[in-house]
């Protein structure tokens, strides 16, 4: 039977209302226990995690964690959703992307995507690694241009790509009024790319045409992807999105068009991350933000920020490629969830090469998920009144606000990638990002954290060649260990194995279990096999089994007690079977014999790199 509350009464009632203090209190003997004596506001700090651009994530958010109204949704600021409807009616776009250089198999691949859930089309064209211009018409034979929208990505090729975009709906009869995508022209974001000087002319002829005689077409995309491929933070990525936009609306307004005129024209393109919360906020602050520039121009009503959301390539992973699924899974609903107009879910081997006909089905399938299954669309801003997701929204777009100031006192966008300011910024973010991961504070999975060795590799196709990037570089979190990879791999096509470490675990399992466990996981991220038998050694039979395990360098395991007792007369024996070089798990002591200590925070690239070398493993 189901138990109905009374009218008036509370199931809350009789309840007494715990203190901030109170819980506080508890959190003081948990640490306690754990060795840190601290206590009231230290005792919530020593719980807190600081991430990127400075934000300090909590471990609690309570009413008295204020931030700004955001407002309704369709109304300004448009925090809460660019639509007073959201995406109630029919979910989010799901906006799939292609880069194919041969018609007739591009337009296979789409008119699969359209007949199986996809929207809109987002394709290459041109030198940007997509279909010469000459063959859209084929690679568009069949798609009804009027139901599903095409956005192009033809980089130097604008003028080609949109005529021939533009005459392919005259020719099949599409009304001007209802001509629907956008003509991808972003000369900031090739020069953010290229390493080249913009110029916006193009896009602002494009843009007065779209105006006058395609208005539902925008002509101009503000795409903040490369600088979230370079390493930006989510501040800087959205930073650098504002400055581009002012950039376009300043050169968009010179040339006659009025600032709503001109907002229409933009679309803005944001990554999505693994990080689901940070994609919400990410995608509300982007909101906020450009609503704030429209009024400051004068144009309160220009309506909201159209997004277009693209799950991550830089968290993309090579090996165990599979598990990218996920990650995109979060990316998308993270998108989806923060009230992007458009995602595009990349498919899980983009890192490898042209995706099959499988990667794409689950590309497209994960919003179809979401969206039908999960039914994410029904709620309008499903996170909006989260206590921490509305703080996050509001110290993200500070802290956006600041970098995008910072590029205007520097002279814009044009001048802040000219001078390389731009760069430098996201360089130095990208370091110290660089450092997390390679101290594994920021694990990828499959990667740095469980790899498997044994894996068989995924082949794809190669992406189709593009013109070397001189501008901002491309990174991926999986980069240093990729590499540690490739040379395990290369050792094992040469020799027929991998390089191997002898787990040496001391005592019983209850005392060697979890270091074994670390140090093993450590070792394969490297590409470098452990080798754990028998399941204890000690200095008796330690040399033994260091000789039948076929590795040249071993890691002692076990608690501190027992490394104590054994750890020096192991290390002994095993230095007198011809190691070469001794690791203990644990944090670094003074055990003689012992060449180096592994832990958890140590940087786990220099210590796998430094091993291969002393391997000879080039």
């Amino acid at each position: 039977m189901t138990v109905q509350p009374a009218d008036g009464l509370s199931l809350a009632a009789g309840f007494p209302d715990p203190a901030h203090e109170q819980w506080q209190s508890l959190v003081e003997g948990v640490l306690r226990k754990s060795g840190k004596d601290v206590s009231g506001p230290a005792a919530e700090e020593a719980l807190s995690t600081t991430v990127e651009d400075g934000l300090i994530t909590r471990p609690l958010y309570t009413s008295r964690d204020d931030a700004p109204d955001a407002g309704l949704p369709g109304f300004a600021p448009f925090t809460r959703g660019g639509k007073p409807e959201g995406c109630t009616a029919n979910g989010w776009g799901v906006r799939q992307r292609h880069a194919c250089t041969d018609p007739v198999r591009l337009n296979e691949a789409v008119l699969t995507d359209l007949e199986n859930g996809v929207t809109s089309l987002w394709l290459a064209v041109g030198g940007s690694g997509g279909v010469p211009v000459s063959g859209l018409e084929r690679a568009l034979d069949g798609v009804l241009l009027d139901l599903a929208p095409v956005v192009l990505d033809a980089g130097a090729e604008l003028d080609a790509a949109a005529a021939e975009l533009l005459r392919l709906h005259a020719l099949r009869g599409t009304p001007a009024g209802q001509v629907r995508g956008s003509l991808g022209a972003d000369p900031f974001g090739l020069a953010a790319r290229e390493g080249t000087a913009a110029d916006p002319a193009d896009a602002v002829r494009w843009a007065l045409r779209c105006a006058e005689e395609y208005p539902a077409l925008r002509a101009v995309v503000v795409d903040a992807m490369p600088y979230h491929e370079a390493g930006g933070s989510a501040a800087q990525e959205l930073g650098a999105s504002l400055a581009t936009g002012v950039a376009y609306l300043r050169a968009l307004t010179e040339a006659g068009l009025g600032v709503e005129a001109a907002c229409a024209q933009l679309e803005f393109r944001y990554a999505a991350t693994v990080d689901q919360f940070l994609t919400i906020a990410k995608t509300r602050a982007a909101r906020r933000l450009w609503a704030r520039v429209a009024e400051v121009c004068g144009a309160p009503g220009a309506g909201a920020q159209r997004q277009h959301a693209v799950t991550s390539p830089v968290m993309m992973t090579r090996r165990d490629p599979w598990v990218n699924m996920l990650r995109t899974t979060l990316a998308s609903l993270g998108a989806g969830v923060g009230g992007a107009d458009a995602v595009t879910v990349l498919p899980f081997d983009h890192a490898l090469g042209l995706p099959d006909a499988f990667a794409r089905r689950i590309a497209r399938n994960t919003s179809t998920i979401l969206l039908e299954e999960s039914h994410l669309a029904r709620v309008i801003d499903p996170a909006g009144g989260s206590w921490y997701v509305e703080r996050l929204t509001d110290e993200l777009a500070a802290s956006a606000w600041a970098f995008f100031q910072e590029i205007e006192r520097a002279g814009g966008q044009a001048a802040a990638l000219g001078s390389g300011m731009i760069a430098e910024r996201i360089a130095a973010t990208w370091a110290e990002r660089r450092k997390d991961l390679a101290r594994r504070r920021e694990p990828v999975t499959g990667v740095s954290e469980f790899p498997l060795l044994t894996e068989r590799p995924v082949e794809r196709e190669p992406h189709p060649r593009t013109p070397a990037r001189r501008g901002l570089p491309v990174v991926r979190r999986d980069e240093e260990f990729e590499a540690l990879r490739v040379r395990s791999d290369a050792h094992l096509a040469a020799t027929g194995a991998r390089p191997r470490v002898f787990i040496a675990a001391l005592g019983p399992a209850a005392a060697h279990t979890a270091r074994a466990s670390f140090a093993a996981n450590l070792f394969r991220a490297g590409g470098i096999e452990p080798v754990h038998e028998p399941a204890q050694v000690d200095a008796s039979s330690v040399a033994a089994a260091f000789a039948a395990s076929g590795a040249d360098v071993a890691c002692l395991c076990s608690g501190d007690a027992l490394y104590a007792e054994q750890a020096e007369p192991v290390a002994a024996a095993l230095v007198a079977a011809g190691a070469r070089r001794v690791y203990l798990a644990g944090r670094p002591g003074a055990y003689d014999g012992v060449d180096e200590y592994v832990f958890a925070g140590c940087d786990a690239v220099a210590v796998l790199s430094s091993l291969l070398d002393r391997m000879g493993v080039a």
